[in-house]
């Protein structure tokens, strides 16, 4: 049997990447350093843990979230069908139960026999050649190759390793975790249940404030005792992931046009729209808990507890899990990774995940996905041809990879990234929506085609591992709310 390839890292990307290989009949060493080492994040062993939010963003046709998600489930995603199957009402967003989804992925994986699972720390890169490293010109040989996805909480050891192979500095910001609440604790009366412009039934918790309440919440949170940094930590937060207070400090009203936006939102006590909400998204299908959508925070756990008790509804409110800070590490993707996402400086290495310097949980598993195909066509002799630009896969791979090294950061998928279309109407050309429809329907179309280059999946499928996946989609089935192309 040959050499399996190696994966550092059970995330979102690692975990989908090991799938894509297996289902190709390429044999995987998946190395996940918890439980021996923990991380300030996580909170148990399972792979593919959601350790932020529990949404996977919009799931509404149309959306560029929506067609990330639409490519990866007809390119055979394993985590997409996988968070369709563990889903809870989330408006038009997707959001998974985390601890069914994460149980459901480590269930697959550890079921394949083509995936080994090793319960240990990779530190040192291993080489194509032991005695020097590969070159641009060197071809790797299977036994060798490695995709690094061990996320935004990289290990010292393994960053350390990075920055010797590629001659660069790795760079770091600092990315949040919102508060969960537990629901028996929140006060009904103060709060009402809708999703914004009607949209997805009434998935969401809002809690609405008035001027005055508003304001005193901010002030509040302007003068809030935060987390100190540490010497050696630069607090270089990601833009569309701010912390409360630090939106706060921006100014009066960016809270209010922000996370605590009152937009299609109507109060049915009132008949009117609110002056500012906080919404309460459901972290699992039996409604016991609750997080707070957007409130990440630097906060100390007392203040945390204190502010956040002054939101309508939450005055007694006991919190699961109190609103963290974490490192998130990522490469200069633009000035190390070639379109396959393997380094330049070693090409039988490849990158993905957050690692990688993609934004987002979809994100992460697109480009495991593609990470995973691209090493299965490596481990073949085949080459590989990266999905087309036109598509939001491919411009996506195409952002990280050719952006502006200089002033690189992470994105989620939008439409910007996605290459436009000329000679449309003009009436078509002015519409965003008909614009974007349009985007999409050219999308999914060059999908399919690109779809037919690439190695399929075995015939004949595992069958513990889709007793796995079987195991996972039965609870949604009784629920008659599934709905899963086999």
């Amino acid at each position: 049997m040959e050499r399996p390839v190696i994966i550092a890292g059970g995330g979102l990307a690692g975990s989908e990447a090991a799938w894509q290989l297996a289902e190709r009949g390429i044999p995987v060493a998946l190395y996940e350093m918890r439980p021996a080492r923990v991380t300030p994040a996580h909170r148990t062993d399972r792979l593919a843990e959601l350790v932020c939010s529990n949404s996977l963003k919009s799931n509404a046709p149309g959306s560029a979230s929506w067609l990330l998600k639409e490519e990866l489930r007809r390119s055979g995603s394993l985590l997409l069908r996988l968070a369709d199957a563990t889903a809870v009402p989330g408006g038009s967003a997707l959001a998974v139960d985390r601890d069914r989804f994460a149980e459901a992925v480590t269930s697959a994986l550890e079921r394949h026999p083509l995936i080994e699972i090793r319960r240990e720390e990779l530190c040192e890169i291993p080489l194509s050649d032991p005695a020097k490293p590969a070159s641009l010109e060197a071809t790797p040989s299977p036994q060798s190759l490695v995709l690094i996805a061990t996320g935004p909480l990289t290990s010292d050891a393994l960053a350390g390793q990075l920055r010797a192979l590629t001659g660069a500095e790795n760079l770091a910001f600092y990315d949040s975790i919102s508060p969960i609440v537990d629901a028996e604790t929140l006060n009904m009366d103060r709060i009402f249940r809708a999703s914004r412009y009607g949209k997805g039934g009434e998935d969401y918790l809002n809690c609405p404030m008035d001027e005055r309440e508003y304001l005193a919440f901010h002030e509040a949170l302007r003068a809030a005792e935060t987390v100190e940094a540490h010497a050696f930590e630069d607090l270089n937060y990601f833009e569309a992931c701010l912390p409360i207070e630090e939106l706060a400090r921006r100014g009066i009203d960016t809270l209010r046009f922000g996370p605590m936006r009152p937009v299609g939102l109507v109060d049915p006590r009132t008949a009117r729209q609110p002056y500012a909400v906080v919404q309460l998204r459901p972290e699992n299908l039996r409604f016991s808990s609750y997080n707070l959508v957007g409130f990440q925070n630097h906060l100390k756990f007392a203040e945390q507890k204190r502010i956040l008790r002054m939101i309508p509804g939450l005055e007694r409110a006991e919190f699961l899990r109190f609103g963290q800070i974490h490192r998130n590490t990522y490469i200069n993707a633009p000035r190390l990774l070639e379109a396959d996402l393997s380094l330049r400086a070693a090409r039988h290495v490849l990158v993905a995940g957050q690692l990688s310097g993609v934004e987002g949980y979809v994100e992460s598993i697109a480009t495991g996905l593609l990470g995973g195909l691209a090493l299965a066509h490596r481990a073949k002799g085949e080459t590989f041809v990266p999905p087309p630009r036109t598509t939001a896969l491919g411009s996506l791979v195409h952002y990280i990879t050719h952006a502006d090294p200089a002033d690189y950061q992470p994105a989620n998928i939008s439409f910007d990234l996605l290459a436009p279309i000329d000679g449309l109407p003009r009436s078509v050309a002015r519409n965003r929506q008909a614009r974007r429809e349009r985007q999409c329907e050219r999308a999914l179309a060059d999908l399919q085609a690109w779809l037919q280059t690439i190695n399929c999946p075995l015939s004949v499928a595992c069958d513990l591992s889709s007793a796995a996946i079987r195991d996972a989609e039965a609870p949604r089935r009784g629920q008659g709310q599934l709905r899963i192309d086999h």
